[in-house]
């Protein structure tokens, strides 16, 4: 293992491993989930669930499912535990010590900490808060050098929100192309957004590699069901990776999963109606608050606003958390310390009862301003 991934002492990555050892408050708007589905919310759960059978490669009927809903052959789709274990896959089947990964910034820390962890030098290109948090094709082409073997997005961003189009995305695959390098584009959030293209970033071109999960935009984060989709060569590399991590997944949740597929509208729907009303009243909350500003997110569960006139949350992510029971995530874990993330996919009580007191402490703060 890389010692260089940890030499903060924090472990390979800060940010999960603040999340799980978080204390507890009241009114939680840090995890970025969507609000966990119950057995009774997935018709059919009970007397599908079984504890073995044929997944040698992933259950043949949720490879087939995966594969018809994104267009894909079933030879481009690898199963992994999440999205979060197709990264790692992604990586570990491509990257090799020495090589580059260009990663955009600001990030999910996961997404730098893997490559570090296999021996990889990571280089970066910004999304600013002035130009709306948007890929710029340029900023990337800057970053990338004749070393470079895999170029890294989320898409919605992680942690703002944003949408980049597939006209952006093609520019940055032909940039990736001309180095030898391919594209991941880490998509668990892109199916939470009404009205945008859910197509995966894999059609555009070979250099492209998707991957998703049922987490985000479904409410099935407990069954860890992730997938990348990638061209059949890349897709094989994948699953003789996982052979040696986790060899296969849980046959339960590969069947649940399955089941989850011919229930995704309904699903869909139940998703939308806690993320439309949260959304809007975060929307409300935030236009209406002085001393914060943010991009309006496309879509997904999360929302990051920026403190104005402040370098660091942290100290005020802290008092929010000690004086109102209530928790956000502090900017830093995802390199911009001025800002933090709020979490839309929770109840509405919740959502609304942490806003409350987030305005509070809002106020509170800014009297204490010398």
């Amino acid at each position: 293992m890389s010692e260089v991934a940890f030499q903060d002492g924090e472990g390979v990555s800060a940010y999960l491993r603040w999340i799980k050892h978080a204390p507890p408050v009241r009114y939680d708007l840090r995890g970025s989930n969507l609000l966990p589905c119950t057995v009774d919310d997935l018709p059919g759960a009970r007397e599908a669930l079984a504890l073995d059978g044929p997944h040698e490669e992933g259950y043949p009927p949720l490879v087939e499912a995966i594969a018809a809903r994104y267009g894909v052959p079933t030879e481009s789709v690898a199963v992994a535990s999440g999205a979060s274990g197709a990264n790692f896959l992604v990586c570990a089947a491509l990257l090799r010590p020495g090589d580059e990964v260009v990663v955009e910034e600001p990030a999910y820390d996961p997404l730098m900490a893997v490559p570090r962890l296999l021996g990889a030098r990571i280089r970066r290109f910004r999304r600013r808060f002035e130009d709306g948090f948007r890929v710029d094709p340029d900023e990337v082409a800057r970053a990338m050098t004749p070393a470079t073997r895999l170029v890294i997005l989320t898409n919605l961003h992680n942690p703002t929100g944003v949408y980049t189009p597939p006209g952006a995305l093609q520019a940055v695959g032909e940039v990736a192309e001309r180095v030898g390098a391919r594209v991941l584009v880490d998509e668990v959030y892109l199916e939470s957004a009404p009205g945008l293209d859910p197509q995966p970033a894999v059609h555009l071109s070979p250099t492209f590699i998707s991957t998703s999960s049922l987490t985000k935009a479904y409410g099935l984060s407990g069954l860890r069901a992730g997938w990348a989709l990638a061209e059949p060569e890349v897709a094989e590399k994948l699953r003789r990776v996982r052979d040696v991590v986790d060899v296969v997944g849980s046959f339960p949740s590969e069947v649940l999963a399955a089941l989850a597929f011919r229930n995704l509208e309904a699903l869909q729907r139940r998703a939308r109606s806690i993320l439309e009303p949260n959304s809007a009243q975060a929307r409300r909350f935030l236009e209406a608050h002085p001393m914060l500003e943010w991009v309006a997110p496309s879509g997904g569960s999360v929302v990051f606003p920026r403190m104005k006139g402040c370098a660091d949350s942290e100290p005020f992510v802290a008092f929010l958390a000690g004086r109102y029971e209530t928790g956000v995530v502090p900017g830093r874990f995802f390199e911009a310390p001025a800002h933090f993330r709020i979490a839309l996919g929770g109840s509405a009580d919740t959502l609304q009862k942490g806003l409350e007191s987030l305005s509070r402490a809002l106020d509170e703060w800014q009297g204490r301003a010398p």
